[in-house]
Formats: C-alpha cells, structure tokens, sequence
C-alpha cells in the first residue's frame, strides 16, 4: 500500500471519529436539532427547583413531551419561574400539575406533567397553578437530624 492511499484511510478514519463525538456530544448535551415540531409555550412557578436546567425535559407519563426553554426569578413572588416549550401534538388540561422530579442514578431534573380533568385545554401563554417543586435532600436530612436531636 503506497503512503498517499495509507494517508487518506487514516485521514478518513479520523474524520468520522470526530463525527462520531460531535454527534455523541450533542445527545448527551440535549443539543441535538432533530426535533423540528411546533411548540407552545406555558409557564409555572416553583418555590424550589433544585438543579432543574434549561433544556431539561419535560414529561408525562414518561413520554419527553417538551423541553424547559427558560428559568427566572419572578421579582413579586420571589418564586423562580419555569417557562417550558410543550409540543404541539399534546394538549393538557388547565389543572395540570407540574412537578419536579429525578431520575437515574446521576439525578437528571426534569419536569413531569400529570394531567388533570378540566375540560379547557392550556394555550400558548397560559400559566399552570399548581407546581410541587424539587425535594432536597440537604433539607431532608437536616429534618431528620433536627428531629432525632429533639428526641
């Protein structure tokens, strides 16, 4: 094999592995732009949301039906407000309920949506009322040992 045609197999070799981690490191970093469908937007309030993240998914029923697009602190309730981009393909109910929930073993916030009974479907804009926010897990434990030191 003469170097010219070892060069370019070698060449070749190494542009897809750097396809290859472009393309893995977009996944892992939920930045991958396969997802082209429409969305509308809807709003809610959590007194904690832990280490939820923009770009987070949003799910119902286990199913990624959206994805967190923005987190602020709103300045007249002090609450932080999580404004998520829904697919849509799924409609929820007004009396949905927002929850901020973990999983796996690295602890990925996402939020998870359970629908309620109302008849009125959410809009573009809308906001929900009702947001469970994070469980910590320092404050869990403070509580315990504050209760056990009561004892």
């Amino acid at each position: 094999m003469s170097r010219t045609t070892l060069d370019l197999w070698v060449g070749l070799f190494v542009l897809i592995g750097a396809a290859a981690l472009l393309f893995l490191s977009l996944r892992v970093g939920n930045l991958s732009s396969a997802n082209f469908a429409e969305t509308y937007s809807i709003r809610v309030q959590f007194d904690n949301i832990g280490g939820l993240k923009v770009r987070a998914p949003v799910k119902s029923a286990g199913v990624v039906v959206g994805r967190v697009s923005d987190i602020r602190l709103n300045t007249e309730s002090y609450r932080a407000e999580v404004i998520m981009n829904l697919d849509t393909r799924f409609e929820f109910p007004r009396d949905t309920v927002a929850s901020i929930l973990t999983s796996g073993l690295l602890g990925e916030q996402y939020i998870g949506l359970d629908a309620g009974a109302d008849e009125e479907m959410l809009k573009g804009g809308d906001g929900l009322q009702i947001g469970q926010s994070a469980v910590v897990l320092e404050k869990l434990i403070g509580q315990f040992m504050f209760n056990k030191a009561a004892e």
